[in-house]
């Protein structure tokens, strides 16, 4: 399983860091990075990161 930020979707709200801090990251500029990668199965808290979006901008596959 892979998570994706678009990056031209993410305004930095953070919010997916907030839900799920093991696997986001925050760049300089404080937009999402994912840094952990590879789940044999979402996790709870990715899936709360990706209902969290408002932008939309978090995708899994």
């Amino acid at each position: 399983m892979k998570i994706n930020v678009d990056t031209h979707k993410c305004s930095g709200h953070a919010r997916c860091f907030d839900a799920a801090p093991d696997v986001f990251d925050l760049d300089d500029s404080g937009y999402a990075l994912p840094v952990t990668q590879g789940f044999d199965e979402l996790p709870g808290a990715v899936r709360a990161a990706v209902a969290a979006c408002p932008e939309r901008a978090i995708t899994v596959e």
